[in-house]
């Protein structure tokens, strides 16, 4: 089969272009709305449909999860189509088809039974114009400013959003980047988001800040180095959960954070050891006692501040107070930047040789850090021909989901439902089977969706119960190839 691309055609009659496209072999496809034109032995401009000896032909092979993959050979030659537990396989919508235009019935409606329950899952691939990414980023490093423009290859594909707890979120796509700007804009998040859907890395710019290179469960690298640790806590936590093991070996610890920096004595797990007031005043806003706010501006230096000089954020020292002799630890929320000062005669900060009960402790701050690694969370809309695929009232279903009577997931991993109307969803990459995702050139993403529900329930909401097959009949007909889902990832059946 040739890889060679067919364009879309242009608006004419259909009955002619029918016509025109039987006497020359040509087929037309109506999985999207380009509505390639492709002749024999060519695919679409997706990739995803070919021609094939007249027949318009899903090119990818039709995906089942199995709980042992080893001992069932589904593409293999020498398989002979013998039975299999139902419950240990599922029909998922890799590779399935798609309902679209909405009139068309899931392109697989499949019938099992489960500890005696007669259960139905109906399979698609949606084209999701109203899709995007939810990324969450590891990182204490300042990629942006709150609602900064996020870009690859110069076209702004989604924006910075609210920082989370020892992360940085980026929210990118939906339909205002994928269909409400150029053509270019929509080219440009379409294929970003492909990309990080599948697992591939894409290099991102933020207006007035960073470039970050994001792939789903790896770690970020921010302006070209590469991010090990995901902070322990705050400044203000980072005390509380240490402040036990400093105690006797240091007389003031400020911990360097550009939310909340702590300062121990100060601070109440500090006055709880019976610490004695150090005497040393930080800059930025006293919240409570012992944390501080805005010390410093968000940059790539010690706890996600600008400063490469731990002692700058120290306002004043006072005589009252200090003595000579001090032992000051300056440390960041991950542990990667400590110093050791002591106080000379004149109460001025001297670096000094870390002594190893610190070291130590430094060393137990960066073991408690998770690693660092970037989350990629496909969030979509399911909606009109998706849910006609399954039903001819397609409210039913979205009330079948949203009363739980109805399970979703992609690519046969678990999804978070959005509550409220409609049937929003969240998938997390990683879950899924590799390479779930296509595009088409409108733009949108193609992404597997499937709806299980009990077969007495979907009759119930009036589902397509002519189409509903075995799945014996679909294994036997289609030659699926059968995968397995990533480690820890629960099966979709019980």
């Amino acid at each position: 089969m040739s890889t060679t691309h067919a364009g879309p055609t242009g608006p004419e009659d259909s009955a002619l272009a029918a016509a025109g496209a039987a006497e020359a072999g040509i087929v037309t496809c109506d999985a999207c709305p380009v509505l390639c034109r492709i002749r024999t032995g060519k695919t679409g401009a997706c990739d995803r449909y070919g021609n094939v000896d007249g027949v318009l032909t899903r090119m990818d092979p039709l995906t089942v999860l199995t709980r042992a993959p080893e001992s069932v050979r589904f593409a293999g030659d020498d398989w002979t189509g013998n039975p299999i537990a139902a419950r240990d396989v599922f029909i998922t919508a890799i590779g399935a088809g798609t309902t679209y235009p909405d009139y068309k019935p899931a392109p697989f409606i499949v019938g099992s039974q489960i500890d005696g329950v007669d259960m139905v899952t109906v399979v698609s691939e949606g084209v999701f114009s109203y899709c995007g990414l939810k990324v969450k980023i590891d990182t204490d490093r300042h990629l942006g400013h709150e609602c900064a423009p996020v870009r690859a290859g110069g076209e702004q594909i989604g924006h910075v959003t609210t920082a989370e707890y020892g992360s940085q979120m980026l929210s990118l796509g939906g339909v205002r980047h994928l269909t409400g700007g150029s053509k270019r804009e929509g080219v440009a998040t379409c294929e970003a988001l492909l990309a990080l859907c599948n697992g591939d890395a894409v290099e991102l710019t933020v207006d007035d800040g960073a470039r970050v290179l994001v792939q789903a469960g790896a770690a970020p690298v921010v302006d070209d180095v590469p991010e090990h640790r995901m902070r322990v806590g705050c400044g203000s936590a980072t005390i509380g959960i240490f402040a036990n093991q400093w105690l006797g070996h240091a007389d003031e610890v400020i911990v360097v954070d550009d939310h909340i920096t702590g300062v121990l004595t100060e601070h109440q797990a500090g006055k709880f050891l019976g610490m004695r007031p150090a005497g040393l005043r930080v800059r930025g806003r006293r919240s409570t006692p012992g944390r501080y706010f805005q010390v410093a501006n968000p940059g790539l230096g010690w706890g996600g501040t600008d400063i490469s000089d731990p002692l700058s954020i120290v306002e004043k020292i006072d005589p009252k107070t200090a003595w000579p002799g001090l032992r000051l630890l300056m440390v960041s929320t991950t542990g990667e930047h400590a110093a050791w000062f002591v106080l000379d005669a004149a109460l001025r900060p001297q670096p000094a040789e870390m002594p190893p009960a610190i070291a130590a402790a430094v060393a137990r701050i960066g073991e408690n850090c998770e690693p660092a690694r970037c989350t990629v969370l496909f969030m979509a809309g399911a909606g009109g021909s998706l849910r006609a695929g399954a039903t001819e009232n397609p409210v039913l279903l979205t009330r079948a989901v949203q009363q739980g009577r109805a399970r979703v997931t992609s690519g046969g991993a678990p999804v978070y439902v959005w509550p409220g109307g409609g049937i929003t969803y969240m998938a997390d990459v990683t879950a899924m089977p590799a390479k779930s995702f296509g595009s088409v050139p409108t733009p949108a993403l193609v992404a597997p969706i499937e709806f299980t529900l009990p077969l007495a329930d979907y009759a119930a909401l009036g589902g397509h119960l002519g189409r509903v097959r075995r799945v014996a009949d679909v294994l036997a007909a289609h030659r699926p190839r059968g995968v397995v889902l990533p480690h820890g990832v629960p099966f979709p059946l019980p």
